[in-house]
Parts: structure tokens; sequence; C-alpha cells
């Protein structure tokens, strides 16, 4: 076995907790993780991890060797980014996260085609509405809708996105259409909710004529999909909070109508969120450069309207 596969294991296993996790990882299985783990602790003469049934903890030699073997994987990766950016022959692997409802609409689409320009670079996408922890789990591109909010992180803006409250016709036939904001709250509207671990919404910040407010909605059941929450509001069951491009649709066709325009959902920003040291890695600018131009192309079109700008790169 790779000397240097044995590492990446290790440093995954720590990263993660268990054997079957970072095996997952690295593709393969948790009895090739395993014996990796063996093979590197018998050539280093010391125990790596503290086992137990559930989760596997490094010992003192394991926290010690982990600092180092961080060090190791970084300088090679980064040495073939270097190698790749000078052959002009990028290859290795990208590990990418993106939203389910902009992972599916826009992301996930564009992987082949990527990998048509790019034959050596393989793509591994998970798409999730929870938030991800870019940092501890080896994400070299996360694609979100939001902010930054992490200094140990960069941001590649790529579209500044409208958003709207909406709901369906039913909807609003049966509990009435709210006049302003305040009425979210005082007429006791069912407001749908994207709510997981550590989830931002459990607010929605509007633009009043008094300026951005927070207002505490609440709704009877609330999702970790965001597509769910649509789904549900197209069944009459409640006002949702989205971008116009994912509802442009619904609305144009009269599944659902836009409320309360005089007082919008703050605009959310598209961007690539990625470590600092992936910076000079060429496969992630030329993966962040690649879906840039392709959600900006596509929103355009779900919006109906030319293709809009970027923000400017950090």
């Amino acid at each position: 076995m790779s000397y240097l596969d044995n590492v990446r294991v290790f440093v995954r296993v720590v990263e993660l907790g268990t054997l079957s996790a970072a095996g997952r990882d690295q593709r393969v299985t948790p009895a090739v993780a395993s014996n990796r783990i063996k093979e590197l602790e018998r050539h280093l003469g010391v125990r790596l991890f503290n086992r137990t049934t559930r989760k596997l903890s490094p010992t003192e030699h394991g926290r010690v060797f982990y600092d180092g073997a961080v060090k190791i994987i970084e300088a090679v990766n980064e040495a073939e980014g270097a190698i790749a950016d000078l052959s002009r022959n990028p290859k290795g692997s990208l590990r990418i996260t993106a939203p389910l409802g902009i992972g599916r609409r826009l992301i996930a689409s564009g992987i082949p085609e990527f990998h048509d320009q790019y034959p050596d670079i393989e793509v591994r996408l998970r798409l999730s509405d929870h938030n991800v922890d870019i940092l501890a789990e080896g994400v070299d591109i996360a694609f979100k809708l939001g902010v930054l909010e992490d200094s140990n992180l960069r941001m590649r803006g790529i579209l500044k996105c409208e958003r709207v409250l909406c709901a369906a016709p039913e909807y609003l036939a049966r509990r009435g259409t709210p006049t302003n904001a305040d009425a979210l709250i005082s007429d006791k509207h069912d407001c749908l909710l994207l709510r997981y671990p550590g989830s931002k919404e459990y607010y929605w910040t509007l633009v009043t004529a008094e300026g951005p407010r927070k207002f505490e909605v609440a709704g009877p059941y609330d999702s970790d999909d965001g597509d769910v929450l649509t789904q549900w509001a197209l069944e009459g069951r409640g006002i949702i909070n989205k971008p116009l491009f994912e509802v442009k649709a619904h609305l144009s066709e009269g599944r659902l109508v836009e409320i309360l325009k005089d007082a919008p959902p703050a605009s959310a920003q598209l961007a690539a969120i990625y470590p600092h040291k992936r910076f000079q890695d060429p496969k992630v600018r030329l993966m962040i450069d690649f879906m840039a131009e392709r959600c900006q192309r596509l929103i355009g079109k779900l919006l109906d309207d030319e293709p809009a700008g970027a923000s400017p790169a950090d």
C-alpha cells in the first residue's frame, strides 16, 4: 500500500471520527481503511488511536502525527497543483458541496460537462441543505446562498439573488393576503421554514420602509430540504421565502403568488466558498470559473432575462 494513501486515510479518520466515514471519503472499504491505519502504526511503531465501539480518538502520538500529516498532504496537493498548472493538465479530485435546490438545478447538471473538458479531474459532489463544516469535512468548494462567516475561508461572489415571499392562491384565499410584514406574525400565518442544526432561518429578514427588520415567523412544520418547502407551498400549506429564480416558473404560471412586494426578503449572495489553502490549486480555480459562468447563464434564463454580471471576486 502507498504510504501517502495510508497517511490520507489517517488524516480523514482523525477528522471524521470513524473508519467507515473515512473509508467512504477515500472510496475504500472500512476493512481497507483499518488495514492502512494498522500498517501506518506498524511503520511508526506507536498506537495512533484509542479505539471504542463507536469512535476512534487520536492518542497523544496520533495528535502529534496528525499535525505533521496535514502539512504533508497539503504540500503534496500544492506540488501536484503547481505541476498541473504548468502542464495545463490538471488532475486529481475535487470535493464539492451545494444546497439541494441550486445543486440540483445548477451544479449537478454541469459536472459531466466539466469532466468532459477536464477528464483527469474527479469530482465528488455532495448536496445538502445542512450547514456543512467545510474545513472539518475536507471540502474544496462549497457553493451556497448566504454570507461568509468564517475568516479561515475565502469567497468568490457569483451573483446577487433576489428573494421573494410567495404562497399558493388556495392558501391566500383561505387565510387572507398579508397587507404588511407585521401581519405575518399578528395574523399567525403559516410560514414554511428551512430548519436544521445551525440553520439561520428561524427568522426572516425583510426590507421594510424602516430598513431591514428581522421577523420571528413560525409555522406548523418545517423541513431541512428547500424543495420540500416549495412543494408544501404549492399544495397551499403556507408561505415560503425563496430565491426568485427557483420559483419564477411557478409565479409566471400562477401556481404561486408573490406577496409583500413592498417588504421583500433581503437578497442573498450566490458564492463559491473555499479554504485559503485551496486558492493556488488550479482545479479549484477552473471549477469556480466554470460554475460561475454556468450559474449566471442558467439563472438568467430562469428569470427570462440576460445573464447578470458577477460580483467582484475577493
